[in-house]
């Protein structure tokens, strides 16, 4: 117990330290609730930009931390499986609970990353894809194929319909191209759901191929009342 109390009281000296965030605002937060919850939900702190800032680039630093752990014995990341894919969105999406990101892996014929890219970021609910803007840096990279994921903040795994329907409008634009999207992973509520895994990843172009901005989100009614009982039971 005694551990327990200095390894919270150690992380949030640094957390005040990093952040900028008052030591004693933080203190009084954690004692009726998770400290966590600072990092993955920052507005609850009432921070100033250059607080949130700090926060942001905070988190970014542990994503990539649990990233190099988990591949620090390879010089390439490889995505050639569902589950090593859902892992590695996991480690980089997990902990964003305050706004939706969608991003993309572009990888080699080898499945080797080539560059993984935040292509949009957005409120808690939504966020706006801009389909122009993922082809322009698939040309760039000379990508063969894609791992697309976004999180749900509330902590749903399910695929909406806008997800579906986003997934076949990168297959539509990319399928003549002799790209394929290997797999679209949800990040939410601590864990990940594969389209691949599940079976539902289109593989044939079903229109022409569309480069209208797709909105992802409203929230599904389950992430609604994931976020309603996580509001009220704090």
């Amino acid at each position: 117990m005694k551990q327990d109390i200095l390894h919270t009281e150690n992380f949030l000296k640094g957390l005040t330290t990093l952040t900028g965030l008052p030591y004693k605002k933080v203190q009084q937060y954690v004692k009726e609730n998770n400290p966590f919850n600072i990092l993955e939900h920052p507005h609850i702190m009432e921070p100033n930009d250059r607080q949130l800032e700090k926060i942001g680039l905070l988190n970014e630093f542990i994503a990539s931390y649990n990233i190099l752990k988990v591949y620090e014995s390879n010089e390439k990341v490889m995505l050639n499986s569902s589950t090593i894919a859902g892992q590695y969105f996991l480690a980089l999406l997990g902990g964003m609970k305050d706004k939706e990101r969608f991003m993309v892996a572009f990888l080699d014929s080898g499945n080797n990353i080539i560059e993984t890219k935040t292509m949009s970021e957005g409120s808690i609910g939504q966020t706006a894809v801009y389909p122009r803007e993922i082809l322009k840096y698939t040309l760039a990279c000379d990508c063969n194929t894609m791992i697309l994921a976004h999180n749900h903040p509330g902590g749903s795994k399910n695929f909406s319909p806008e997800d579906r329907a986003l997934t076949q409008r990168m297959v539509d634009i990319f399928h003549p191209l002799e790209i394929k999207i290997l797999d679209h992973i949800i990040v939410g509520g601590g864990s990940y759901t594969s389209m691949a895994e599940k079976g539902i990843i289109p593989c044939q172009s079903k229109g022409t191929a569309n480069y209208e901005m797709i909105t992802l989100g409203p929230i599904p009614a389950e992430e609604k009342r994931n976020r309603f009982k996580h509001t009220h039971s704090r």
